[in-house]
């Protein structure tokens, strides 16, 4: 779910109009609905006023559940890549190219790592249903 899409929900189920959020955060109602519509992306600390807002944990804005999310395990990593060497030069150099990039290049690129992870869970699912 998309953040707009939840603060408009969440905002909607407690009855509450932009103007509402205007007096509770000192956010300008244009601001929400800029928020909401999906054309700006609030920071943390926005989130947190919002949250306060609507009287939820700030969790609520990124869960659907009813419940809180369960902590996840931590992942065993035997090498992290970029920690040391050659591989962090790598990563300092990726760091680098990634902030001169225009928002169109940002989106492309994140467009083509979707489609890369998507094609690795469908080969593993494929090798997984085969019994490979």
């Amino acid at each position: 779910m998309l953040i707009g899409e939840a603060l408009r929900k969440i905002r909607e189920s407690k009855n509450l109009s932009q103007g509402d959020i205007e007096e509770r955060t000192g956010l300008f109602r244009c601001y929400t609905s800029r928020v909401e519509n999906g054309h700006t992306v609030p920071s943390v600390t926005t989130l947190e006023k919002y949250a306060r807002a609507f009287k939820v944990p700030l969790y609520r804005l990124f869960h659907d559940g009813d419940e809180p999310p369960t902590k996840l395990p931590a992942m065993k990593v035997e090498h992290e890549w970029g920690a040391n060497g050659k591989d962090r030069r790598e990563l300092r150099l990726f760091a680098h190219a990634l902030a001169r990039m225009n928002e169109r290049g940002r989106r492309l690129l994140m467009n083509m790592a979707a489609e890369m992870v998507a094609r690795n869970r469908r080969a593993n699912r494929r090798s997984e249903h085969e019994g490979i």
